[in-house]
């Protein structure tokens, strides 16, 4: 594992003062940490921030938006962004889960001060405010229109509400535990969530009714994605014939990130099993990368990319620190990942 270069702070804000200052970091498995810290000198003959470093290490290029730090010691070096914007108002403390709307309007997010929010994605105008979960909200998305959101919560609940007046215009029940994510089918006639409870349930909207227990894993799911697959992959066939109220099921797979260090692949509609690789910790998170390879991350920091295919083995382990991977999300040629750290 390379070592890990941080910034222990809000660096573009403690270096924003003319002579404000930030506390790095730079960690490698099995040696000390070592620390330094950055300060700003005023600004340079070309108008950026004129920043060094303490001894151990070194400042690169330096933008108004953008800061290249190198530990030439240990060889790594991190180009650290600044935020585009920061809305800070929004909740009171951690921010557990958020979404952005298809077409960009509109934010949701879930926190630990209790409260769900909508807001404006520009400005961070909190436009409405969603009450119904008993306890903690674990996640929340938009559906494809933007018009309507998705939650579950801790208290076995799957909501659905009106982005427009805030109103739960439906509510599920029969998880037994704590719901831990969700996903959307398609245009949203159908909706998945999965549960502490070791089940993943497929749901019909319209007549808000539990359709399948898609699957029932003997330990908490901690996260799913579904996606849609090139032909090449066998999911099986059903037992029974589905309802006529399961919507866009077929030809995809539901990937399942589990308590037990394993992720698994179960054919949506057959419900039979496709897969299942076994991981070096719980498996926290998971997305689809195409229409073959698939993403996942676990709690002791390893990001797997898997070939759906063949699981044997995987393409590729990234693992940047032993933090846990709590989140992914496909982005352009790549993905971002969050860390807790």
């Amino acid at each position: 594992m390379a070592a890990t270069l941080r910034i222990q702070s809000d660096w573009s804000q403690a270096l924003s003062r003319d002579e404000g200052e930030a506390w790095l970091s730079c960690r490698s498995p099995g040696k000390p940490t070592l620390y330094g810290s950055l300060t700003r000198r005023g600004l340079s003959t070309e108008g950026l921030p004129d920043i060094t470093a303490s001894e151990g290490f070194v400042v690169g290029e330096v933008t108004k938006k953008s800061i290249l730090v190198s530990c030439p010691h240990e060889n790594v070096s991190t180009k650290f962004l600044a935020p585009h914007t920061t809305f800070s108002r929004i909740h009171q403390k951690s921010v557990t889960c958020l979404d952005v709307s298809s077409g960009g309007g509109l934010g949701v997010s879930a926190s630990t001060d209790g409260t769900m929010k909508i807001w404006q994605a520009a400005n961070g105008e909190i436009r409405r405010l969603l009450e119904g979960h008993v306890y903690d909200v674990n996640c929340c998305r938009f559906f494809p229109s933007g018009l309507v959101v998705l939650s579950g919560g801790m208290d076995a609940q799957l909501k659905i509400w009106s982005a427009e007046d805030a109103s739960c215009v439906v509510t599920f029940k029969g998880h037994k535990g704590g719901i831990l994510d969700t996903a959307v089918v398609d245009r949203g006639r159908n909706v998945l969530s999965c549960s502490r409870d070791g089940t993943a349930r497929l749901w019909d909207c319209g007549k808000s009714a539990c359709l399948a227990v898609v699957a029932d894993c003997g330990c908490p799911v901690n996260g799913i994605a579904v996606g849609t697959t090139d032909g090449s992959l066998n999911l099986g066939s059903p037992e029974q014939p589905p309802s006529e109220r399961e919507v866009g099921t077929e030809g995809k797979v539901l990937l399942l990130a589990r308590e037990d260090g394993r992720l698994q692949g179960v054919g949506l509609r057959s419900r039979q099993p496709v897969f299942l690789f076994a991981g070096s910790d719980a498996f926290n998170c998971c997305t689809f990368l195409s229409s073959t390879r698939v993403l996942a991350g676990t709690q002791d920091g390893n990001i797997y990319q898997l070939d759906v295919r063949n699981t044997t083995s995987p393409i590729q382990i990234i693992r940047r620190s032993g933090a846990p991977v709590l989140s992914l999300l496909p982005f352009r040629d790549g993905f971002i990942a969050s860390q807790g750290n």
